[in-house]
């Protein structure tokens, strides 16, 4: 009988799942989308920052011909890992509704045109972040030619490619569109690259940006998307670039609304919520787990860190049990 709820089956998901078995417990995970959906989203040509050892959950090793695992191997690591421990996976079946009991919590959920409900003492969230991108609020955002996910570059070829961005993924985009023939311009509100920037892949976008292959605006803002152009100010001077497709690459955000719904303490300057150090909310049985911790930088927690936080929930929750 399921005992704890873990909402999200991405990596940091799966390792709470794995913990909280090895502590008798009987998870079940609700995922509304496929195992590990965020990775499984990512660009096809996607190489993880992480090497694979620090990938690596529930003592299953994570083989890769790679120096860094890609994509692809991701998936198939962690089909392999949810089939050996023999976890419980609903996926695409969604959470709708999470109330408070006298017990714990009521879970209602919905999988096409059926409800379910769940009775748990114990709720884990690790909904990381991907799904909500952080918004410029600017005229023309929400146009069909801006997209804040990246995919594939192929459909690309030859077009007038507009990048908002200069982190990872906003310097991995441009370098997937260049190489198949896009003319690509970077736009950067800073003056240089983070020093967060994949090490192998800095020298690389920088010897583009200088021989011309790509073209960067540094310390720009975007003040409007327009049908076929993106207007910019640099410099107290504005700037229209052409722009067939805009890739607004500007970083994403926790869904901290089930923990505010709740009553949960949130820190409204950082974004993060209040945790104990097993990662419990100041909603008594309601836990953290992953980036979905994070607030509003979303650099300080990820798969390497994350998947540890259930180790802690798993052993608080089996002290309180006992």
């Amino acid at each position: 009988m399921t005992d704890v709820i873990i909402v999200g089956a991405g990596p940091c998901g799966i390792s709470a799942a794995i913990e909280l078995k090895k502590e008798g417990f009987e998870p079940l995970i609700i995922e509304k989308g496929c195992l590990v959906n965020s990775i499984y989203h990512y660009p096809l040509s996607m190489t993880f920052f992480s090497s694979a050892d620090k990938l690596e959950i529930g003592g299953i090793p994570f083989i890769t011909i790679n120096e860094k695992p890609t994509r692809q191997e991701a998936l198939a690591y962690f089909r392999t890992v949810c089939r050996v421990h023999e976890l419980n996976v609903h996926t695409y079946e969604k959470v709708v509704q999470m109330d408070r009991t006298d017990s714990g919590f009521r879970v209602v959920t919905a999988k096409r045109d059926e409800k379910r409900v769940y009775e748990v003492p114990a709720v884990v969230l690790a909904t990381g972040y991907y799904d909500n991108p952080h918004l410029m609020n600017i005229p023309g955002e929400e146009s069909d030619h801006v997209h804040h996910y990246f995919h594939d570059a192929h459909p690309y070829a030859d077009q007038n490619v507009v990048v908002i961005g200069g982190r990872n993924s906003a310097i991995d985009v441009a370098l997937d569109l260049h190489h198949v023939g896009a003319n690509v311009t970077m736009v950067y509100r800073r003056e240089q690259f983070s020093p967060s920037v994949k090490a192998w892949v800095k020298p690389v976008i920088e010897a583009a940006i200088e021989k011309g292959r790509v073209k960067m605006y540094w310390g720009s803002e975007v003040k409007e998307i327009k049908p076929n152009s993106v207007v910019i100010e640099q410099n107290e001077k504005q700037i229209e670039i052409p722009a067939d497709t805009v890739f607004a690459m500007t970083g994403y955000r926790p869904n901290l609304e089930p923990v505010r719904r709740l009553g949960g303490k949130i820190d409204e300057d950082t974004g993060v919520p209040y945790l104990t150090e097993a990662m419990e909310t100041t909603i008594p049985g309601l836990y953290l787990a992953g980036v979905v911790a994070t607030g509003h930088d979303s650099t300080k927690i990820f798969i390497e860190n994350g998947r540890h936080h259930g180790r802690m929930i798993a052993r608080d929750l089996r002290r309180k049990r006992s």
